[in-house]
């Protein structure tokens, strides 16, 4: 169970770095928090069209990753429940889907900038 505890922090790490990679895209220093999302809702105007109709998705997974993310090192402290138990095959694959999407989006932002295709 360590290894999926491990995946998902992992997840949630690239996560974080990949929407901070897409808001210096975008020419905007991300803030030093988690969850960027709320960041690149206030910005989508200056994204291109096929990023911004990913950004409520994108924004979701944010929220939804930054939220597990000390629980998932220090388990639920209230109950007493250690984050092997509290997380499984299932939730580190949930983790590891919502990673990849958010990579796949990033990249391809990413492409269109480098081939200078950053214009809305």
């Amino acid at each position: 169970m360590t290894n999926n505890i491990e995946l998902a922090l992992a997840y949630v790490e690239e996560t974080k770095r990949r929407l901070r990679t897409a808001l210096r895209l975008i020419g905007i220093e991300p803030p030093k928090v988690y969850d960027v999302g709320p960041v690149l809702m206030q910005n989508r105007g200056k994204i291109l069209n096929f990023f911004r109709e990913k950004i409520p998705e994108l924004v979701a997974i944010s929220r939804w990753l930054r939220r597990e993310r000390e629980p998932s090192m220090y388990g639920d402290e209230e109950l007493g429940i250690p984050p092997t138990k509290l997380y499984t095959e299932p939730y580190a694959r949930k983790a590891c889907e919502s990673a990849i999407m958010v990579l796949t989006e990033v990249d391809k932002l990413f492409n269109h900038v480098l081939r200078g295709e950053d214009r809305m």
